[in-house]
């Protein structure tokens, strides 16, 4: 006859035969043969323990511990961890739990011996590290994994608790003032800011309207330059064809006539000597 054993997924199982281990069974089913004792024939005993492998808490509670500086707090704790070796955790340690939360308690006093009640409470992460980092190693030893270790709560003296809430709340209002001072810092770098912005926009306007109307002017310059140059040239040209055909000059002459004969105050001297005209002019 035998007896059939199912291991689920969140177990293992340790077989014995005749009280000695030798093997770790995985998830699956399982025979296990019954003992039978005959006069000239014996089988084996096989004994299959479970070992919960899944991830569990453990909570360390209300621990009075005194700090460096002689003040007296309660801490609990709590521990997550998990069975990653079954075989040492049931053949190295009479009871892994017990152990794990003995080792977690002494690692929580040896932390906080040798802390201020002041870095206590401005740093309540360093006890957590301290405990994982001195229990994590050690917990490897017994076929345990620990994931994390952290404070849960924290019990001061009575006297003491009302010290801390008074801390608590100048923290806060320190807090919030600094908050209110930030933020009148940046509203105030933000005005700024914006000044030199707008003052450097009208140096850049003025400057591009300054840029604008030189450049306008240069290009009046230079157009009545260039209309001047035109201009001589064109006299340059009219003097050339004056002196190349003489005809054209009389021509001019008789229309500029024509044109001062239409002006009544106009002095027309013609055929004057240059002496003549003087003694006209001293007389």
């Amino acid at each position: 006859m035998k007896q059939e054993l199912i291991i689920k997924e969140t177990h293992r199982g340790l077989r014995y035969q005749d009280g000695v281990l030798t093997d770790v069974l995985a998830a699956g089913r399982y025979e296990i043969p019954r003992e039978i004792r005959l006069p000239f024939y014996r089988r084996p005993k096989v004994e299959i323990t479970l070992v919960d492998i899944r991830e569990r808490d453990l909570t360390i509670k209300g621990q009075e511990i005194l700090t460096a500086d002689k003040v007296a707090i309660r801490v609990s704790i709590i521990v997550q961890f998990r069975v990653t070796d079954p075989r040492a955790a049931v053949l190295a340690v009479a009871n892994y739990e017990e152990r794990l939360y003995s080792d977690v308690q002494l690692a929580a006093r040896r932390s906080l011996a040798s802390m201020k009640l002041e870095e206590i409470l401005t740093n309540r992460n360093r006890l957590s590290e301290d405990i994982l980092a001195d229990v994590k190693e050690i917990a490897t030893t017994y076929g345990v994994s620990i994931l994390r270790a952290d404070v849960k709560d924290l019990v001061f003296p009575g006297n003491l608790q009302e010290i801390m809430n008074r801390v608590l709340t100048a923290e806060r209002l320190s807090q919030a003032q600094l908050v209110e001072a930030r933020t009148k810092a940046e509203t105030q770098r933000i005005e700024a800011q914006t000044k030199i912005e707008a003052v450097r926009m009208e140096a850049e306007a003025t400057a591009q309207a300054r840029t604008a109307i030189a450049q306008a002017e240069a290009e009046a310059t230079r157009i009545q330059t260039e209309a001047e140059i035109q201009a001589l040239r064109e006299r340059e040209q009219a003097a050339t064809a004056y002196s190349s055909h003489p005809a054209l000059l009389r021509l001019q002459e008789l229309a500029t006539l024509r044109d001062l004969s239409k002006t009544a105050k106009a002095r027309i001297y013609i055929g004057f000597e240059k002496h003549q005209i003087a003694e006209t002019q001293s007389q």
